[in-house]
């Protein structure tokens, strides 16, 4: 217990300092990214855009930086839109964070807008109180910010583009180029504030809100609208040439000389720009710097956003291989296990309310407010009285966006297919011109695929069909498509769709066919990939199995090896059914795939490459949350360690890239012995350290992924890894590596493995012998003679001292400290504070103490009997109550019987014994004693939704006496009977503690 206490302290500096010098936290909010913006077009440059020394010879510097900023728009721009695709922003904020294609008419970088907010009402603020002789001193507070800076002189050239096109006469132009050529001249010679009255400025800005807003609004009667346009630009320009400018008349006279008077000034515009996409952009864009206030500031306001924002820039900083062009990288494949999760969600599964009257429905819109606002504004859908009506219009869109938020296979599919959308532009920005990068040319429209063969999009595509595959092994494909079930045919139509709805999609399934073979029907298998056709799947490939792989493995990691024949490439990406990707992280694919290629001064090559991950879950519940914290403590800073300097890290679980040939010679990926594979993901890794390979861990980018949100998920999921550990310490992989290793690296590995819960066993069997120990002394009289021998008495107190201060420890407080570094690392260490602080207000002690319970149960069951087994969680959305007798069934023997065990052990010690009895440090040594019963005894009622109402109490009481009283039979079911229920759990607990405790004692031998 005491060398895990070390390891975490150990593991929270050396992690802090790995990770400060990795460059983590070197964006960590909106105002750090505000502040150096304008160091990310260069960095974005130097990690994700290939270099060619003979490209940049052909160019100056100036179109050098003109060509890289603009290749930095189009990916930030795919990058928002991709935000506002998924609704995590709205229309206004995606305008706001745009960034414009670098532009011939402007002579400065064109920031996105969010930077630039409130930049034009200060400067027209500062100028209007300027005196004649204070233009210098204006010049350079203007040019202090170069924001400012920035957004005045493109304010002035894109006003004066946006005129030139609108104006048709030439006699108008002319005015304007005189306007100009003053305002120029003006300039240049310091006479700005000589020859304009600043004053007027305020009212220029309010007439040009009213034009802008007329040449950009949608406009009914055209005729209307351009007579207003008309008037409100012709009172523009008598404010210039009258008020604004001292010696404006003049302009207007020379122009006067040869225009009829019968037709008036500025009245023939090209109205048909109004319908032009680009000059819309211009004029929205300039109404946005024109009017955009200080609170666009802190757009995005979306919490999620946010977070992708910032670690997008952040990971800029970080270092990282330089990117290959597309066609030069090495070529990979993503391979996603599913069994029968969910797909999408149906509109019946939606609105399907539970006994409080709550649906799945309801419940995201009040944890999503932002993200359903956004939704229905994506959807045009008003809250009137047609609300409801529109929802059923669009009910597939509501589909997708309820199950985009859960952990479906939709959304891991969705955030896979990103990958071909970031290669896509990759490759376009790799093989494009400068004239079509400047332009932003890039055409995606699904319906003129391949029809130019030497278009920039037709190449992009096959380049990347070339480099990427993406497979999902969907290993009962088959039989849902032959069932019956509503589910099962739903689940079948609903990948179908995947397929139909991304072409590139394959999926691989076991076939299971009758075949007749010298007159006898013998069954045969066949591993099969099919794609999307017209309307149906088409089948690919077929290979005939041996037999059945589940009568001789695990499913997942079989389902995993009958399809990873069907994936190509030197790479192979390993993704869970949980998990999502984001388009700004499928940019850094090609750096990733580069480390394979990196040499180490020295060292192996990788052969696993692993990734850090975000758990989105968190925002679900308190429980997601703490969860959230734990998982993402150990994907970062807990990984960090283990890689280096411990070089201990194996293969968990997580969106590892695999070197895929030096597996597939080697045993695969996955291990699939029935029950000793069970956490068949580690064994991968321990393979290949095994068989001489080297795995990494990079930070600079994340894969989304999904953890339980339930009281009963967690605990479901918390046994299935304590099996898995269970059944690692009996395994030979375990047993080989600790032979192998050197003994530093043998402990690194024991500490951060099984090690973890042999601690976590300890640690409970430790207030079983503590307490069985009090309780001897007490009733045996010895702790009554020893408190009568005087020189005994004397040496008691330094005892009771070290006793009072472990327990102090005991209480978890130095675990929590990589979590605190971590956050405090990325977010600040005020806000790692305050995370904590509320953690422990949400009783998140109670959780993991109770959490530590199940650890030790099962670990020691399967290392003790064996019999692990995947157990199902279920992945969705916790909107129900859990009745009592399930709560019974699943925590009586695991937490109930033992929590009870221990209180009669803790009263029976306050009562008879008296070594405490006269000073406080009883509190001390048994309040940890106390906090761990109470936890085991009632956490699964405090974190059940609706725990504590009167009438599901009553509910629950009643259920549970019907369970208890039900003997069961034939036809009834294991959950409907305690009798039943009791035979077919395989539990320990059914001896005396005590038994347990000295059965376990093989544990201190065996070492």
């Amino acid at each position: 217990m005491d060398a895990q206490i070390w390891y975490a302290i150990f593991s929270t500096i050396f992690g802090g300092i790995n990770g400060a010098f990795s460059h983590l936290g070197e964006i960590r909010t909106l105002g750090m990214l505000r502040s150096r913006f304008e160091s990310v077009p260069i960095f974005f440059t130097s990690r994700l855009v290939p270099f060619s020394r003979e490209e940049e010879s052909r160019r100056t510097q100036e179109e050098s930086e003109r060509r890289n900023i603009t290749r930095f728009a189009h990916v930030w721009n795919a990058f928002i839109k991709s935000l506002r695709e998924e609704d995590l922003i709205s229309n206004k904020e995606q305008l706001l964070l745009l960034v414009p294609y670098s532009s011939s008419d402007v002579t400065v970088v064109q920031w996105p807008p969010f930077l630039l907010a409130s930049k034009i009402p200060i400067a027209l603020d500062m100028a209007k109180d300027f005196k004649k002789k204070g233009e210098a001193e204006l010049f350079k507070k203007i040019k202090y910010d170069n924001y400012m800076h920035s957004a005045v002189i493109e304010c002035y050239e894109t006003l004066r583009e946006i005129l030139y096109s609108l104006l048709v006469d030439e006699e108008d132009k002319q005015v304007i180029r005189r306007i100009c050529h003053s305002v120029d001249t003006s300039i240049q010679q310091r006479k700005f504030l000589n020859n304009f009255r600043t004053s007027e400025l305020p009212q220029l800005s309010s007439n040009l809100e009213k034009l802008l807003n007329l040449l950009k609004g949608e406009h009914e009667d055209r005729d209307a609208s351009k007579t207003q346009i008309i008037t409100v630009l012709q009172d523009i320009i008598e404010i210039i040439t009258r008020d604004a400018m001292i010696n404006g008349q003049g302009i207007l006279e020379k122009s006067e000389g040869g225009i009829s008077e019968k037709k008036p000034k500025f009245s023939n515009l090209n109205f048909e720009l109004m319908d032009n996409k680009s000059w819309l952009e211009k004029v929205v864009r300039l109404h946005l710097l024109l009017t955009v206030k200080e609170s666009a500031i802190n757009v995005p306001t979306n919490l999620d956003a946010r977070r992708r924002i910032t670690f997008f820039a952040n990971s800029l900083f970080m270092n990282m291989p330089s990117a290959p062009k597309v066609r030069n990288m090495l070529t990979f494949s993503v391979l996603t296990p599913y069994y029968k999760e969910d797909v999408l969600y149906s509109e019946e599964e939606l609105k399907k309310e539970n006994e409080d009257g709550i649906s799945i429905l309801f419940y995201l819109e009040r944890i999503y407010p932002d993200e359903w606002r956004n939704f229905l504004e994506r959807m045009s859908i008003k809250r009137d009285e047609s609300y409801e009506e529109n929802l059923k219009d669009h009910m597939d869109d509501v589909r997708r966006w309820v199950s985009y938020r859960g952990q479906t296979l939709s959304r891991t599919v969705r955030g896979m297919m990103y990958y071909r959308d970031a290669l896509e532009l990759q490759c376009f920005l790799d093989m494009a011109e400068d004239h079509d990068i400047l332009t932003g040319y890039r055409p995606m429209n699904p319906v003129q695929h391949y029809q130019d063969e030497m278009s920039y999009d037709a190449k992009a595509q096959a380049i990347t069909d070339m480099k990427y595959t993406y497979v999902v092994s969907c290993q009962v494909y088959g039989m849902q498509k032959k069932s019956s079930e509503a589910r099962d045919k739903s689940c079948y139509q609903n990948i179908l769709n995947l397929m139909l709805m991304y072409p590139q999609l394959r999926v691989a399934y076991i076939d299971e066919r009758e075949e007749t073979v010298d007159g006898k029907s013998e069954k045969f298998y066949y591993s099969v990939l099919v794609k999307g056709g017209d309307k149906l799947d088409e089948e690919i490939y077929r290979i005939k199995l041996p037999g059945r792989p589940n009568d001789i493995g695990e499913g997942k990691p079989e389902n995993q090896n009958h399809a990873i024949i069907f994936t190509r490439g030197e790479a192979l990406q390993t993704i869970d059914m949980n998990q999502d990707n984001y388009l700004e992280e499928a940019f850094k694919i090609r750096n990733v795939l580069e480390e394979f290629l990196k040499s180490r001064h020295g060292q192996r090559r990788p052969t696993i490459v692993g990734l850090r991950e975000h758990i989105f879950t968190g925002s679900v519940s308190s429980l997601a949350w703490f969860m959230s914290n734990q998982e993402t403590s150990f994907v970062t800073i807990g990984q960090r360690i283990l890689a280096n300097p411990l070089k201990v890290r194996f293969h968990y679980g997580h969106p590892d890239v695999f070197d895929r040939i030096f597996h597939l010679t080697r045993g695969g990926v996955s291990k699939a012995s029935k029950t000793i594979n069970l956490s068949e993901d580690i064994f991968s890794g321990f393979n290949s350290t095994l068989r001489g390979g080297n795995v990494v861990h990079k930070e600079y980018m994340q894969v989304g992924k999904g953890r339980d949100v339930g009281m009963n998920q967690i605990s479901l999921f918390e046994a299935k890894v304590a099996n898995g550990n269970g059944e690692q310490t009996l395994s030979r992989d375990v047993y080989r590596l600790g032979r192998r290793f050197d003994f530093y690296r043998m402990l690194s590995f024991y500490f951060t493995t099984v090690g973890f819960y042999v601690s976590s066993l300890v640690t409970v069997l430790t207030v079983y012998l503590f307490l069985y120990g009090r309780l001897y002394l007490v009733m045996s009289g010895l702790e009554k003679s020893i408190l009568e021998n005087p020189t005994l008495a004397q040496n008691i107190k330094p005892l009771e001292n070290a006793l009072a201060s472990q327990s102090v420890f005991q209480l978890g407080l130095l675990l929590v400290l990589p979590m605190v570094m971590e956050v405090g690392l990325e977010k600040g260490f005020r806000t790692a504070v305050g995370e904590f602080i509320i953690m422990q207000l949400q009783l998140a002690s109670v959780f993991f103490t109770f959490q530590l319970g199940t650890k030790a149960h099962f670990y020691g069951r399967t290392v003790l009997h064996g019999g692990a087994k995947y157990r199902a969680t279920g992945r969705g959305f916790v909107v129900f109550h859990a009745k009592f007798a399930e709560n019974y069934r699943l925590y009586s023997r695991s937490h109930f019987v033992k929590g009870l065990e221990l209180i009669m052990l803790l009263v029976v010690y306050k009562v008879y014994g008296q070594t405490y009895r006269s000073s406080n440090v009883y509190l001390f040594v048994t309040f940890s004693m106390w906090f761990l019963v109470s936890s085991w005894l009632f956490a699964p009622f405090i974190f059940n939704p609706s725990g504590f109402e009167w009438e599901k109490t009553v509910t629950d009481w009643t259920d549970w006496k019907k369970w208890m009283g039900n003997r069961g039979g034939i036809g009834i079911a294991e959950n409907r009977s305690w009798n039943l229920g009791g035979r077919t759990s395989k539990s320990t607990l059914n001896i005396p503690v005590f038994v347990e405790v000295l059965s376990r004692s093989f544990l201190l031998f065996a070492s």
